[in-house]
């Protein structure tokens, strides 16, 4: 059964969407790439449906840390695990949906310029890591 998501709940979805691209991003910095990966990061959140869709679309963007990948990855990182821990509380069958379409706008940005780079395919990792299961 599908609870409504608090506006806290929802910026931990967005935070943990929208950084892990911002993740991804830094791992190779430069302009041009930079706008060829938003391009494809708004394609695949595009795709969203739900409840994910609801939360992503809805209120502020997320405040991200700027000044160091560790810091960025400090926020970003434990927002997707517990965005993961919000839907399996108040909507299970998001879980998967969520964990998809994050992962998915992380290797499409990964993608997006000349291909993936070792950065890249690392940043890509510690996203998919943070989405995993507990153990």
């Amino acid at each position: 059964m599908e609870q409504r998501l608090t506006d806290d709940e929802q910026q931990v979805l967005k935070t943990g969407a929208f950084g892990a691209v911002f993740l991804v991003s830094n791992a190779e910095p430069g302009v041009f790439a930079m706008i060829r990966e938003s391009f494809a990061a708004s394609g695949a959140f595009a795709d969203a449906s739900g409840l994910v869709k609801e939360a992503l679309t809805g209120g502020p963007l997320p405040r991200l840390p700027r000044d160091s990948a560790l810091e960025v990855e400090s926020v970003v990182l434990p927002a997707l695990g517990r965005a993961v821990e919000i839907l399996r509380a108040k909507s299970p069958a998001d879980v998967s949906t969520y964990r998809e379409l994050v992962l998915t706008a992380a290797e499409q940005v990964a993608r997006a310029h000349r291909g993936v780079t070792p950065a890249e395919a690392d940043a890509v990792d510690r996203i998919r890591t943070a989405l995993a299961e507990p153990a």
